[in-house]
């Protein structure tokens, strides 16, 4: 098993603290509920901010440099807090008072959240500079696999057939246009001030096609098959065609299949305080099986 080095969260306060971004710190706080990266709420002489640290992940395919382009290509299309400061795996960001979502208030304001999902294909492209990422998320599953072969995890013996379903769910998919996604829409992503909703952690942000994050948002909030019907159409301003549902399909499928890797993936690489990834992949295997039942029995 390979693991990255631990990280005292002393000395992650420190670095936190030692950065020349602040004009005079009264407080530093931690802020839970991170399943990759530790953050603090910073109390500062110039405002409020939430400082978070993580390294590069190559094993998840993430960049911080490409994260913050993502982030503050996300600020200027109004869809995220203002990034102050990055640099080194340290990222600060203008605090918001606002409720961050659990699954049921996704589903209860997935009109807002698709709003959001929306905004961020149109208007979030155009404004990245510099090199630009693809999100694809066959690749990442083939990568995954072969990551989690190497280690002998003990998945091994069902990644043959994951990589078969995952050849078969890539053909389904039908031609759409080149977008900015988001590519990791759990219900803590999204955020509700009591006036707006924001759309925050970009790690994920790449070029693709907007089918995945569709069919993320779907797979990660447990959306009944009205709500999907009714987010389809509102996407595409029509009743989607038998090619473009099972190509949806297809692609929720991979979605939580890619979700319960990458909890896999993480148990060799992370560490996180208090995150049982063994049971978050256990989750989303669940979830990736009922939903491959039913596309099975629905699009075969």
């Amino acid at each position: 098993m390979t693991e990255l080095p631990s990280h005292d969260p002393a000395d992650v306060e420190a670095t936190v603290r030692g950065l020349s971004v602040w004009h005079g710190i009264s407080s530093v706080a931690p802020l839970k509920g991170g399943v990759s990266n530790a953050a603090f709420v910073v109390d500062d002489a110039s405002g409020r901010f939430v400082a978070r640290v993580g390294s590069d992940y190559p094993f998840h395919q993430v960049s911080r440099a490409r994260e913050a382009q993502a982030h503050r290509a996300a600020f200027e299309a109004g869809l995220s807090p203002e990034l102050v400061f990055a640099r080194d795996g340290v990222m600060v960001v203008r605090y918001i008072e606002a409720k961050t979502f659990a699954e049921p208030d996704v589903r209860a304001n997935w009109a807002r959240c698709l709003d959001l999902v929306m905004r961020t294909h149109r208007d979030v492209g155009h404004r990245i500079r510099g090199q630009g990422a693809i999100f694809w998320v066959f690749q990442i599953l083939r990568d995954y696999a072969e990551t989690l072969r190497i280690a002998n995890h003990r998945s091994a013996p069902q990644l043959a057939d994951w990589m078969a379903i995952t050849d078969k769910l890539e053909t389904a998919q039908v031609p759409l246009p080149v977008i900015f996604g988001h590519h990791d829409l759990l219900p803590t992503n999204f955020m509700d001030d009591g006036k707006r909703l924001w759309l925050i952690d970009w790690e994920y942000g790449a070029f693709g096609t907007a089918m995945f994050d569709l069919a993320n948002i779907a797979a990660a909030n447990s959306f009944d098959a009205t709500m999907e019907t009714e987010m389809l159409c509102a996407y595409f301003g029509r009743s989607p065609d038998l090619a473009t549902s099972r190509a949806y399909y297809a692609m929720k499928v991979a979605a939580a299949l890619r979700e319960a890797m990458w909890g896999m993936i993480s148990e060799l690489f992370l560490a996180a305080p208090g995150v049982d990834y063994v049971a978050y992949a256990a989750e989303y295997i669940s979830r990736f099986e009922a939903i491959h039942k039913a596309y099975s029995r629905d699009f075969s």
